[in-house]
Parts: structure tokens; C-alpha cells; sequence
């Protein structure tokens, strides 16, 4: 990578994080309604995988979706104003925070159904076999997925198929509420693909660089014919599940823990021990990233309800589209 590539994978990172506090306060404020899961610790995940693959490949997500819709393009704006359920929302406000999607982008949305988007992943990989594309379809999903009948029969079928998914699994540590260590027999989430015949890797998801080399390969090889992957990104959320997670299940310490190596600061510091970025250039990094996001807020609160009608449109999908 050259420099510039260098500071925007680390404006990505800290647009992600300033636009989930900034969302956890608006939903304290009562401006966004339902649930809200943020992806504060986690955005070296999506930052370092979305980086490295090209606009014929897809991406489809699990509902902790927000970062990965920014990296894949949609707008900070947009993104908000989603949140917010408003008009001017990547998904014109009927979607919400689970919701996030554009197609235009190749990003097949987020998912609030645990699993349920594994079979729709194998999916648009059967469908760009079908057409002779060498798109690869990039799935993630997080570690409690990985006990539900959908990610068994998606991986399946991938591999009877040798379809073009790179399967990602975001161990966060956590399903819920309850630790990978009691809800799955294997703990080491990366041994199921084993049970499937598909080549498997593990990654430090803190380090933002380390994700990228290692899905930069996997893609190649992918696109190289080499049928599916599995790719397990050990990470941890700093947040609770959800905003109305009371965290019972885990320790101050054990978050002050992992806190440590803030994805953010670990590659702050790399840039900085790398000759590639100075001190200055990074604040101004996070200032612009600042004001993107503070932008992003005005214009979402600006915007326009969805208008009753609206609520009729786009239920079915005519011929002529």
C-alpha cells in the first residue's frame, strides 16, 4: 500500500468508531428506536477484509452491520440516517440500524435473523458460477451462528459445490450473552470447516494489517478455484451485546483486558513505528473523520421521515424492473 491507502484504512476505522458513540447517544436520546448493536472493538474485522476485494465481490452480513457498510461504501450520511429511520437511509428508513444495505455497492445487507443469511451467501455464489463471474461472495457472521442448522447446510453446500465464499466468523467471544466456551462443543470455531473438507485459517482481528494479508490470500486463492474458505477472526466487542445488555456475564477487568489492544491504537502505533504516518497526520486523520461523522448527524436529523405512502412501495418486485 502506499500512504494514502495506509491513512484511509485507519479513517475507516475511526469514522466507525466515532459514528457508534455517537449512535449509542442518539439512541440514549430516544432518536433511534429498536435495537442498536455496535461494533466498537471490532472494526479492524471488516476494515482489513473489505480493503482487499474488488467491486464484483459481494458482501453479506449479520446484524452488526454498521462499520461493515461504511466499508463497503455507503455513506456515513446514509448510514445515519438510517439509523435515525429516515428517508434519506441507505435503506430509506424502513430497514433501521439491522437492516443496512446497498446493492449498488455490492453490499447484500445486514441480516437480523442469526444465520439465516449463510444460505443467501452460497446463494449469490451459485449465481456468479452460473454467469461466469470470478466474484467471490464474502459472508460474515459472528461465532453464535456457528450452533444454528444454516451454517452447517450453507458451508455444506458450498463445498459439494465448490462455490466462491470466503466464510468469515467473527469470534467476538460472545454469543449474546454466553461465552463460545458453553455454547459450542468446539470452542476453536475455525475446526468446523474441517468437518466440511474446506481450508481454514485464524487471525488476531485487533490488528487490522494482519486481517488484511490474511484475506488478500484467501481471496486469491479463492478466486484461483481453490472452492470455499473459512476464516476465523478472533476480536472482541467493548460494548455489550446490544444497548439493553446489562453485561452481567462478564467482568470490567475482562473488557479493560481486551481494551488493551484497541484495534484503533494498534495500528496508530504501527504507523507510527513505520515511518508511514506522523503524529499530526493521524490527529488530522481523526479530526476529518470527526467531522464527517458530526456532519453525518446533522444531515440524518435534517432529513425527512419516510412519508406514509412509502410504506406500500417496493413490497413486490415487478417484471419490469
Amino acid at each position: 500500500m502506499d500512504k494514502k491507502e495506509y491513512l484511509d484504512l485507519y479513517y475507516q476505522m475511526v469514522v466507525i468508531r466515532r459514528l457508534e458513540e455517537r449512535a449509542a447517544e442518539l439512541y440514549q436520546q430516544g432518536k433511534i428506536g429498536g435495537f442498536l448493536h455496535l461494533y466498537i472493538g471490532q472494526e479492524a474485522v471488516s476494515t482489513g477484509i473489505i480493503s482487499v476485494r474488488r467491486p464484483e465481490d459481494r458482501v453479506i452480513t449479520a446484524y452488526r452491520d454498521h462499520g461493515v457498510a461504511i466499508n463497503c461504501g455507503v455513506s456515513a450520511k446514509e448510514v445515519m440516517a438510517e439509523l435515525l429511520g429516515k428517508a434519506t437511509g441507505c435503506s430509506k428508513g424502513k430497514g433501521g440500524s439491522m437492516h443496512l444495505a446497498d446493492v449498488s455497492k455490492n453490499f447484500w445487507g445486514g441480516h437480523a435473523i442469526v444465520g439465516a443469511h449463510l444460505p443467501i451467501a452460497a446463494g449469490l455464489a451459485l449465481g456468479d458460477v452460473y454467469q461466469n463471474q470470478k466474484a467471490v461472495t464474502i459472508c460474515m457472521f459472528g461465532d453464535g451462528a456457528t450452533n444454528i442448522g444454516f451454517f452447517h447446510e450453507a458451508l455444506n453446500l458450498s463445498k459439494v459445490w465448490n462455490l466462491p465464499v470466503l466464510w468469515v466468523c467473527e469470534n467476538n467471544k460472545y454469543g449474546m450473552g454466553t461465552a463460545v466456551e458453553r455454547a459450542s462443543a468446539v470452542p476453536e470455531i475455525a475446526l468446523k470447516a474441517d468437518a466440511y473438507g474446506m481450508k481454514r485459517d485464524q487471525v488476531d482481528g485487533m490488528d487490522v494489517i494482519k486481517v488484511r494479508e490474511v484475506a488478500a490470500r484467501m481471496l486469491e486463492e479463492i478466486r484461483s478455484g481453490s472452492g470455499p474458505q473459512f476464516l476465523e477472526v478472533v476480536t472482541y466487542r467493548f460494548r455489550g451485546h446490544s444497548m439493553g445488555d446489562p453485561e452481567r456475564y462478564r467482568t470490567s477487568d475482562e473488557v479493560r483486558k481486551w481494551q488493551q489492544d484497541d484495534p484503533i491504537g494498534v495500528y496508530h502505533n504501527y504507523l507510527l513505528a513505520q515511518g508511514i504516518a506522523t503524529e499530526d497526520e493521524l490527529q488530522k486523520t481523526i479530526r476529518e473523520a470527526e467531522e464527517e461523522v458530526e456532519e453525518a448527524v446533522r444531515f440524518a436529523e435534517a432529513s425527512p421521515e419516510p412519508a406514509p405512502e412509502d410504506l406500500y412501495k417496493h413490497v413486490y418486485v415487478s417484471e419490469t424492473c
